[in-house]
């Protein structure tokens, strides 16, 4: 006699969070890296760049939300009013993969990066506790353990263990 178990698939709703972002809700493990690398990011470049978290970017053809956002620093006027999505590419920005993101779908957002005019792109992957840096949507260095990882469009040095500190 053959015994069949039938397994009940549960659908749930997407949250707002990830169908404003079209990204999954961060855990513990994304946002100690999101808010720890881009605290090493102002502390050592907050002369020359303004680092955004979550900033919504007006990419083709739905939008984005990258993790940590990298512009030239300009002061912020709180009294202006901003934009829903901002039309102009940053230099830089950084995705932190979370578990239940593939490698495809984050190569795909590299691409779309690339594509609205970012210079450069940070994929972090918190369980290889490494980064990989794009110069190009097919061209990246890979830094992790003790290495520093160096950003030559943005003449960024950091030591890889810092973000993951």
């Amino acid at each position: 006699m053959e015994t069949v178990i039938e397994v009940e698939r549960v659908e749930r709703e997407m949250t707002p969070y990830e169908l404003e972002r079209g990204k999954p809700v961060p855990d513990a493990k994304h946002a100690a890296v999101q808010m720890t690398l881009g605290a090493e990011l102002v502390v050592r470049y907050r002369q020359q760049y303004r680092v955004y978290s979550e900033l919504s970017l007006d990419t083709q053809p739905k939008g984005t939300t990258p993790d940590l956002a990298i512009y030239p620093m300009v002061a912020v006027d709180f009294q202006a009013p901003v934009p829903a999505r901002r039309a102009d590419p940053p230099l830089c920005c950084i995705e932190i993969q979370s578990a239940s993101q593939g490698t495809e779908e984050m190569i795909e957002k590299v691409k779309t990066y690339f594509a609205f005019g970012v210079k450069s792109c940070w994929l972090v992957q918190p369980l290889l506790q490494g980064i990989f840096v794009f110069d190009q949507p097919h061209h990246y260095e890979f830094y992790h353990g003790d290495d520093t990882l160096r950003d030559e469009i943005l003449g960024i040095e950091l030591p890889v263990a810092a973000a993951f500190a």
